[in-house]
């Protein structure tokens, strides 16, 4: 599938909300907290048109009961896939745009990695735009190479989650976890 990065949709936050929406009413009387992450999640921000969202559980022992739940609107659970306290789940057939959903445990590195990183680019206008351009150019330079795409993006990712305050061991470890996943 060829890598499409395209400037900024003022339709993102309203495709998220459409997400959101149906998460909480499938998880109703389940205590979560959902987020839009991601580059879609960052206003003025280039990015592939995938709208990704956590669903963050404080109360893991009813991960099982979200899981059915999901599955009412088309999520199938898929592991954490190599990533600790981050679940994965396949695309739902009912929603007719690219996403991607995860269930997360509150504090784990994975959804620190996503909050800090989506926070920092939101308050820092200069490196969101920085990235923009490096995505665009990786997208140019492998249009079918997901993996090289990814390998490319990996040092300022882990520049900027340095700056937003994550520990250098942390994003070391998120590095390792992103060049293995993608």
């Amino acid at each position: 599938m060829k890598i499409e990065v395209i400037s900024y949709q003022s339709e993102w936050p309203r495709l998220f909300e459409e997400l959101r929406c149906a998460a909480v009413e499938a998880l109703a009387g389940i205590d979560v907290a959902v987020e839009h992450v991601g580059s879609t999640s960052v206003p003025g921000l280039a990015a592939k048109p995938v709208i990704d969202i956590d669903i963050i559980l404080p109360q893991w022992e009813r991960f099982g009961e979200v899981v059915r739940r999901l599955g009412t609107l088309g999520f199938a659970h898929r592991g954490d896939l190599g990533i600790p306290g981050r679940e994965a789940f396949t695309r739902s057939p009912r929603f007719a745009f690219a996403h991607n959903l995860y269930v997360c445990r509150p504090g784990t590195p994975a959804l620190e990695n996503h909050l800090k990183l989506r926070n920092y680019l939101r308050s820092r206008p200069d490196e969101a735009a920085r990235y923009a351009a490096l995505k665009f150019k990786l997208a140019e330079r492998f249009p079918d190479d997901i993996d090289a795409y990814c390998r490319g993006k990996t040092d300022l990712i882990g520049e900027f989650l340095l700056a937003a305050g994550i520990d250098s061991d942390s994003v070391a470890k998120i590095r390792a976890d992103n060049l293995r996943d993608e």
